[in-house]
This record gives structure tokens, sequence and C-alpha cells, in this order.
């Protein structure tokens, strides 16, 4: 009888953690189910490009998954009974609507996060983010409409506002862009790295409004903590993510942001059976230090789940994937870029890569990373993958006392 793997989610995280544990464990023994509720890959990394007007590669989960054994269900996650180990899902293929429940003996939960307007008055009604497709493509449509010289306020000082802003910039010279960040512009990169992003906004002749908290969002414009208002015909919200909500609702332990708790192979400490990658699960890196929503953490967070799931169907000894940083990849346009290296907790030193080398660069992760899910199959031939052995499922996965009917 075959084990029920289900992955909820299939960004990064999500595909990667599928496609390892297809290449980790046998067809036979296991069902491996993807759910997703679009047919085809998102870069999410890429949105600020798509927002820009570029067109983006279309990576559909059906070639990049063909031959894996790893089963795609295009549908939405509406609920997760972690007791009764069971998800419900609202099929967005074939009869739209139609709702399902979706048993499982494990389950990755992967669904990542979205946007997060913490609360301001008037983000939600008039900004626009770019941490999904849906959104890059509306803000697209809204800038694609703008005439020269309207203004375009980005909000957040972080990776995503500083990629955000440049790629406008650069894409449209015509509109006064303009970044507004609560801290000091890059005040956490190297003194190397502070000075080529000054030189890219000069250059892009884009404002920095630097220590400014916006404190409300109007069509027209945004308003900051000390009353100014900055015109805004357009306004980027990049501030942060909020996790996916499903996992609040259930008896799973999670932070206060609704992230799930997990050990340090990504599973679940309150439920053995549930393990948790990428942005919605809070995992501690180097220096005892959480490690942050991004690219960069959940890759190697899908690894580490991926094996550990396999060694402990199979018997084998738990592998441990090194999570910890070695640099911040930042694309400012498609002609510059910074990478500015970190320590293994995530502290810039002196040393970064500035230019179009750096460009490049980022160019190359990006590339790599999409390329990491596209090619889940390679590096283990079928005939070597180990066997689940029946009698190690029930000790690495307790069960209930009155188990789901398969």
């Amino acid at each position: 009888m075959q084990h029920r793997i289900v992955v909820l989610g299939a960004g990064y995280t999500g595909a990667i953690a599928a496609g390892r544990l297809a290449r980790r464990l046998r067809p036979e023994d296991v069902a491996i189910t993807l759910v997703n509720a679009e047919p085809d890959f998102v870069e999410r990394v890429r949105m600020h490009q798509l927002a820009a007007g570029q067109e983006l590669k279309a990576r559909p989960f059906e070639e990049m998954f063909a031959g894996t054994g790893v089963a795609l269900k295009l549908a939405r996650v509406t609920g997760v009974d972690v007791d009764r180990r069971t998800v419900a899902v609202t099929s967005v293929d074939g009869i739209s609507g139609q709702e399902e429940e979706l048993e499982y003996d494990t389950l990755v939960y992967a669904l990542g996060s979205g946007w997060h307007d913490a609360g301001v008055p008037g983000a939600a009604e008039h900004a626009h983010e770019v941490a999904s497709r849906p959104g890059a493509l509306r803000l697209r449509e809204r800038l694609a409409g703008l005439d020269a010289g309207q203004s375009v306020v980005v909000v957040g000082g972080g990776l995503t506002g500083l990629e955000a802003a440049t790629e406008i910039a650069e894409a449209r010279p015509d509109l006064d862009v303009s970044l507004a960040a609560s801290g000091a512009l890059g005040d956490w990169l190297s003194p190397k790295g502070r000075r080529h992003l000054r030189g890219v906004f000069d250059g892009l002749g884009i404002t920095a409004h630097e220590h400014t908290a916006v404190t409300a969002v109007e069509a027209d414009r945004v308003t900051t903590a000390d009353g100014t208002e900055i015109p805004a015909a357009v306004t980027v919200w990049t501030t942060g993510f909020a996790v996916h909500p499903i996992a609040r609702a259930t008896s799973l332990e999670v932070t206060d942001r609704g992230q799930i708790v997990v050990d340090a192979t990504m599973r679940s400490v309150s439920h053995p059976d549930v393990y948790a990658v990428g942005d919605a699960a809070m995992a501690m890196g180097p220096g005892d230090k959480p490690l942050r929503m991004s690219c960069a953490s959940g890759t190697p967070m899908a690894w580490q789940a991926a094996d550990a799931i396999a060694a402990r169907l199979t018997g084998r000894k738990l592998p441990h994937a090194p999570l910890r940083y070695f640099n911040q990849c930042i694309s400012l346009g498609r002609r510059q870029g910074l990478i500015q290296f970190v320590t293994a907790d995530d502290r810039a030193v002196p040393s970064a890569l500035t230019g179009r080398l750096a460009a490049r660069y980022k160019e190359l992760v990006c590339k790599g990373a999409a390329w990491g899910v596209a090619h889940p199959m390679l590096g283990m031939p079928a005939r070597r993958r180990p066997v689940v052995r029946r009698q190690d499922v029930g000790e690495a996965l307790p069960r209930l006392s009155s188990p789901v009917s398969r």
C-alpha cells in the first residue's frame, strides 16, 4: 500500500520538495500529490520584472514533472485538518469550484506568503503589490497607463522594494519614481554596497525618502508619520510578507505570525506527520536566529524536509542540509546588480560584487533556481532509490487511534 505524501503549494519550496521526494523514493512505495492553484511555475523573484513590462518564460508543471511520478492537483487549499490528516481543496481544473478532501500520511506544507499591508489605512484599497503574479500583472497594466511625469512611490526599503523601484525606473525613465524606507537606504549593506546602491539610484533618478514611515495611502498620494504628503499616481507596497492563514486555523503549533514551528528537519514540533518549508515555517538558522522569508532560506529547507522524510520512511540516517547564508543577490534593473556577501547568519561583510557582473550573477542565480525546480529527477537513478520499510513507517509517523479510512 503506497504511502501518501501531499505537498501543498508549488512555489520554489513546494515544487523542489515534491521533485526531491520523487528522486529519493520509489513510485511503487509512495504516491506524491502536489496541490497548486496555477498550472505553471511562478518565478516569484522575477515579479518586479513582470510588473515593469517584461515577458517571462512559461514553465508548465506538466512538462516540469513529466515522468517523475509527481501528480499535479490543480486546486485551492481551503482547509487542513491535521488531526484527521485531511486537506480540503476546491478544484480549479475541470469542474470549477468542486470541493474535495485529500487524505495524507505525510503532509508538506508550503503555502508560502503574500504581501502584508501592515494595517496601514488605504494600503489594501489603493496600493499595488508584486508578491504574486496577479498583483504584478495589475501593476503592469497600471504602469502602462501612466503618462510621462507621473509619480510612482515604492514603500519599503528591503530587497523587494529596491528591485521594484530600480526595475520600474529603468523601464520607464519618464516617470518620477521614489522609494520610502523606514531607515537609511540599504542600511544593512556594507559601505561598498551602500555606495553602489546610492549611485544606481542617482543614475536612475530615483528619490530616496529615508527614515520615512508611511502611515496612510490614498489614490493619489501617501502620507508619512510627520504629516508630509508625497504625490503617488501609483503606490507599490513592499514592506513585508504575511504567511498564508490556513495553518493558524489548525491545531499545529504556530508563531504569532502564523508560521509553523519546526525542528531541524523541518518537521512540525506538534504533529510529526507534518513538515513545513519556506515562508510558512519558523526554522532556526546559525546563531539561533530565525531564517528570513526568502528563496535563499526556502530552498535548503525544502532539501532538508524531503531528505528527512525519505530517510525516515526508508530507515536511513537522517541527513543534514546546512541552513546558512552566503550572499544577498539584488537586481537593480537589467544592467546593474549588487551581490552583498554575508556571514552564515546573514550579516553583511565588507565584500560585495557590483555593476554588470553582479547583474549577470543575479540572473544566473534566478535561472539556476528555476532550473532546479524543473529538473527534480537528476542525480539518482531509479534502481538506487531505497525501498520504504513498512516497519519504519509506524515508528516515524505515529498513527491516530482511529486512522482515516484509505
